[in-house]
């Protein structure tokens, strides 16, 4: 209620279990989290080693906690019961951190048929699941080479590959935002090539069309 009051702030989810807030979080996308540290089962500091790159806001009754949380380079720990002029100001420190982020990274080091390899995302055209082994990807790249990535799901690559770049398309697939020329209700067609006068056309299934249409919108 008191994080609904603050116009910076959009609230994305909010979780009463750890448990599940953790079966869900690749599928959140979020800057901040705001935890207590009491709770069952994993307490906030434990959640919170799992949440690398995010912004934390620690609450809690026991002050006891504080230095542990910080050591988890958390931007405020707050005291219950929590004011809403105390939690504005927690979030106003983590709009100044959010904003003063280093600029993001332009590539992923992956497993490949290779070995460990730099992929850089202005390279990659798509992404398709393996036809000998659902466990690997095969990353197409722009120049017409491709990779096999060892041992990935799409929702890591989901996590891994920028979303404003990235869309998955279908259960076996993910396509760049720089190859999308045209695309119609169920099909996507690429400024690739299969033959001269031949474009590669992509398939879009119906259960990833919604999120690949708010992302082909123009920014």
């Amino acid at each position: 209620m008191l994080c609904e009051q603050i116009p910076e702030l959009e609230i994305v989810k909010a979780f009463n279990s750890p448990r599940k807030f953790l079966s869900d979080i690749e599928n959140l996308d979020f800057d901040l989290c705001i935890l207590d540290i009491e709770m069952p089962e994993i307490n906030g500091l434990q959640l919170a080693a799992s949440l690398k790159g995010k912004l934390l806001i620690f609450t809690t009754a026991y002050k006891e906690y504080a230095a542990d949380a910080f050591d988890l380079y958390a931007i405020d720990y707050i005291r219950k019961p929590v004011r809403k002029e105390r939690l504005e100001q927690a979030v106003q420190k983590a709009m100044v951190s959010h904003n003063s982020k280093t600029p993001a990274r332009e590539f992923v080091q992956l497993n490949t048929d290779k070995g460990k390899t730099l992929l850089y995302f202005r390279d990659i055209a798509y992404i398709r699941a393996s036809d000998t082994d659902s466990r690997d990807k095969i990353a197409i790249l722009l120049d017409g080479t491709s990779l096999t990535l060892k041992n990935i799901t799409f929702e890591n690559l989901t996590r891994l590959l920028p979303a404003s770049q990235f869309c998955r398309i279908s259960k076996r697939e993910m396509i760049s935002r720089k190859i999308i020329h045209t695309y119609s209700y169920n099909e996507i067609t690429t400024v690739l090539n299969v033959s001269p006068d031949q474009p590669l056309k992509i398939t879009l299934s119906e259960v990833y069309r919604p999120q690949f249409l708010k992302f082909a919108k123009p920014d």
